[in-house]
């Protein structure tokens, strides 16, 4: 009997230990009443990409004021292909349809859709197993941008990112955005009516734009995780690719807003360089893996990549955050030594956020909202409250807790301040507002979003010309389609929300902000027995 006991106990520990981490320690440990609904949160913060798909929509969509988009997307430019044994030349079509509008625009800007993907897919990869029936919705947002990113890389060494004119492509590619963001932005149009200029950039070996690239790597490389046991195939084909396209970002090395600076800038530009991309697509391939090569690329690498910079925001721009908790997850959970270093550093970041500590450096509003800036401010509160939580996910696997100064912080504090960011954004602030729309009673009904504050094909099958569309962006009413789930920017430093659609900084909504909470939500929802 004693040693049917103890092959039991052995089972039980080679159980615990296959289990995943987020499954093992994400338990039911809310008693009482839940301050909000975080399950219908969740169900809403996944539904709003519907509302962003550009592309021919599928027989499932559930967004229904959303009609067919983009069709022709690609199509400005060509690939030009030598055939040297026949002594031709053949141009390849290129196809871009599909794809996310990653904020309130028609334009499809790669660098803050590549970072969506991987922040979606990452909610997916370490809280999925609690989402249930949500999970497939979940996979299917991750999968509408994984094709569109398959797509733009389709060409080796190549990424598209957008041009006015037809372009023949000798060399290789990626291909980064869709549509003119200038003449875009000087429309009010719908989705549908589009007829600015579906101009198409790239950068190449002679453009290079690491920070795209890396970027765009590490969603491929994270969405392969999220399809690895669902569709083994596609998954592989999204690792490979990864590993192509962060090949191409590490050779031929320099931010893609250098030499793209007249069209993706002041929108998207890559402040922050693209040495933390680098760091962030290795680290994702190092996860997506397990190869030594990844691992041998982040010890050469890290410290000139910034592994130890003092940075503390965390977004589409700089994703060295992101970075040092991620690879943390290799010493932490998997016990590799050689990632200790890591864990000091997600500590540096971590401190940074808690209140009360003498590293504490993160603003809070009176209200208690993080306070980063005052652009799309949700944004740094959704990434932040999700790397909160992932992290303590992280050390309570572990059984470890963070030092700031004399003050020693659990994951259980960790968790609560993430809860309470939530809390705030889903109606828990002095305005009573929820930043979601159509979560609660009160919700902003004047969102920065052409597709919403006009008309729907449906009620007004009529083209909406470019500069119509403008007297619904200057009414005082209400959006006529309700945006379910979409996150705006959020309030002022003074917790007020005007709730102007002309306020694209704290009206607009983005998949950027959206992305991270959905992981939140899950684990909420969980954590009250919601899900």
């Amino acid at each position: 009997m004693a040693r049917v006991r103890c092959l039991s106990v052995l089972a039980l520990l080679v159980a615990a230990a296959l289990q995943l981490p987020g499954d093992a320690i994400a338990g039911r440990g809310h008693k009482g009443p839940a301050p909000h609904n975080y399950r219908e949160a969740l169900t809403k913060s996944i539904l709003f990409f519907e509302g962003q798909r550009s592309g021919k929509l599928p027989p499932s969509q559930r967004v229904t004021w959303r009609r067919d988009s983009g069709l022709s997307d690609g199509a400005s430019a060509k690939a030009r292909q030598a055939m040297p044994l026949f002594f031709w030349t053949t141009y390849l079509l290129v196809d871009l349809v599909g794809g996310y509008h990653d904020a309130g625009d028609n334009v499809k800007f790669g660098f803050p859709m590549a970072f969506s993907m991987t922040m979606l897919a990452w909610s997916v990869v370490e809280f999925g197993g609690l989402m249930k029936g949500e999970l497939q919705h979940a996979r299917e947002a991750v999968r509408w941008g994984a094709d569109y990113l398959l797509k733009a890389t389709a060409h080796p060494d190549t990424i598209y990112v957008q041009a006015s004119t037809l372009m023949f492509l000798w060399s290789p590619f990626l291909l980064h955005m869709v549509g003119d963001a200038t003449k875009d932005h000087a429309c009010w149009e719908r989705p549908e009516d589009m007829d600015t200029p579906r101009t198409v950039y790239k950068v190449d070996a002679s453009s290079p734009g690491s920070d795209v690239a890396a970027e765009t790597a590490a969603a491929l490389a994270a969405a392969s995780l999220v399809f690895r046991k669902a569709d083994k195939a596609y998954a592989s084909r999204l690792l490979a690719r990864a590993k192509r396209v962060f090949e191409f970002a590490d050779k031929h090395r320099g931010p893609y807003s250098a030499r793209l600076a007249p069209y993706v800038c002041p929108y998207y530009c890559s402040y922050s360089g693209y040495q933390d991309e680098l760091l962030w697509g290795a680290a994702w391939l190092h996860r997506a893996t397990k190869s030594p090569a990844y691992l041998s690329y982040i010890q050469t690498n890290g410290q000139v990549l910034g592994a130890d910079e003092s940075d503390n925001t965390f977004g589409w721009d700089n994703k060295h955050a992101g970075a040092r908790v991620l690879i943390a997850k290799s010493f932490l959970v998997q016990r590799l030594g050689a990632t200790h270093e890591y864990k000091s550093h997600a500590d540096g970041f971590i401190c940074s956020m808690v209140p009360g500590t003498p590293t504490g450096a993160t603003q809070y509003t009176r209200g208690g909202l993080l306070y980063k800036l005052g652009d799309s401010n949700m944004q740094y509160v959704t990434s932040s409250a999700f790397l909160l939580l992932t992290y303590a996910k992280y050390l309570a696997f572990a059984k470890q807790t963070v030092t700031c100064g004399a003050v020693v912080v659990t994951p259980q504090r960790l968790r609560a301040i993430a809860r309470k960011q939530v809390d705030y954004l889903l109606g828990s602030n002095p305005m009573g507002m929820s930043y979601m729309v159509g979560y609660g009673n009160k919700y902003p009904r004047r969102i920065h979003h052409r597709a919403s504050s006009l008309p729907s094909v449906a009620a007004h099958p009529g083209k909406i010309g470019c500069s119509q569309g403008f007297t619904a962006l200057y009414a005082g009413g209400p959006n006529p389609n309700v945006h379910v789930g979409a996150v705006v920017g959020g309030p002022n430093e003074q917790d007020q929300f005007p709730d102007d659609r002309n306020d694209h900084e704290r009206s607009e909504p983005a998949t950027y902000i959206n992305a991270p909470l959905v992981g939140a939500l899950a684990y909420l929802a969980h954590s009250y027995g919601q899900l």
